[in-house]
């Protein structure tokens, strides 16, 4: 069965950088869309970048452009989030998901769109 598991989060300090890592089974990272996306508490879940197996194409929401950077090694099954100059307003739960209708899709219909999820990684950006 489909399972993805994320790693890397943590407590930083405001201007620092954490990697995250997003590794899946019962499918390839090759054949499926990968997205990121974070909740922070009291607020909707959202996403904020997705890349695509069939071109390698990435998208990001424009509040971590230039910040955040996504990337996939498809021969490890694995996709991940070079996250740099984080602020505060960073802090929340990251997680992964396989978006089997691809990042376009995803982009307009959002959550309905996500196939399975990861556990998520807590994030904290201190002050």
């Amino acid at each position: 069965e489909v399972q993805l598991v994320e790693s890397g989060g943590g407590l930083v300090q405001a201007g620092g950088s954490l990697r995250l890592s997003c590794a899946a089974s019962g499918f390839t990272s090759d054949d499926y869309d990968i997205g990121w996306f974070r909740q922070a508490p009291g607020k909707e879940r959202e996403g904020i970048s997705c890349i695509s197996s069939s071109d390698g194409r990435t998208y990001y929401k424009d509040s971590v452009k230039g910040r955040f950077t996504i990337s996939s090694d498809n021969a490890k099954n694995t996709v991940y989030l070079q996250m740099n100059s984080l602020k505060p307003e960073d802090t929340a739960v990251y997680y992964c998901a396989a978006v089997p209708a691809g990042c376009t899709v995803t982009r307009i219909y959002g959550l309905a769109t996500v196939s399975s999820w990861g556990q998520g990684t807590q994030v904290t950006v201190s002050s």
